[in-house]
């Protein structure tokens, strides 16, 4: 069952409730280089662990090398002289991506999303996708969405799924990312901050525990 996977995130300000929502999208577009790679590596960190679920529940592939790729982004992000072959990753995240006519079981979709979007941070490094950036964010937020009509016994509005906890948690994520970033120098101990405010809660941005 889906919903035993959910897990309301803690500490969502009541206010964010009320507050309008902000093109997130478009201060994302705005992000460049550096910064935009940190912002997509951030989000990866929390849907990550969908991938591997999926992976180790359906024995797909081994979910190592995905964190394996991730990890080589953060040790870019952390030393950008680094000498990485990022062709080669991309390749092997493109030997990994799950077909969804293959699977009757919902967290392929989840784990294309995270294919997806390591592909789409890979390409925004080697400077082949300028918006890289963008679809990730636009990934996770649309996963926490799909998430919540796959998950829902009743039809769900538009606006049931703008107050949904995990829709509440995502946004408010997203909007701190941006805020930390702005104020952070591109260092190591900014990459540390950035995986802190990933794995804060402990879940994935679908609400699995990580």
């Amino acid at each position: 069952m889906i919903n035993e996977y959910i897990h309301t995130p803690f500490n969502i300000d009541k206010e964010i409730r009320l507050n309008k929502k902000l093109n997130i999208f478009q201060q994302v577009r705005e992000l460049e280089g550096w910064y935009a790679i940190a912002f997509s590596a951030t989000l990866l960190e929390r849907m990550l662990p969908n991938y591997i679920l999926f992976c180790e529940t359906t024995e797909f592939a081994d979910p190592t090398q995905y964190r394996n790729s991730l990890n080589t982004v953060w040790e870019w992000l952390a030393t950008p002289k680094a000498k990485i072959n990022f062709a080669a990753q991309l390749e092997k995240i493109e030997e990994a991506v799950p077909d969804a006519s293959d699977f009757d079981n919902y967290g392929v979709y989840p784990a294309i999303d995270v294919a997806m979007s390591m592909s789409a941070t890979i390409m925004l490094i080697q400077g082949e996708d300028p918006q890289g950036a963008v679809v990730v964010s636009k990934l996770s937020q649309g996963g926490v969405e799909a998430f919540i009509e796959a998950s829902s016994e009743e039809t769900v509005t538009a606006t049931d799924i703008k107050q949904h906890p995990l829709m509440l948690w995502e946004i408010e994520t997203q909007k701190e990312l941006l805020v930390l970033l702005s104020n952070c120098p591109k260092n190591s101990e900014t990459c540390k901050k950035l995986k802190a405010l990933a794995t804060s809660e402990g879940m994935s941005n679908i609400g699995l525990e990580m």
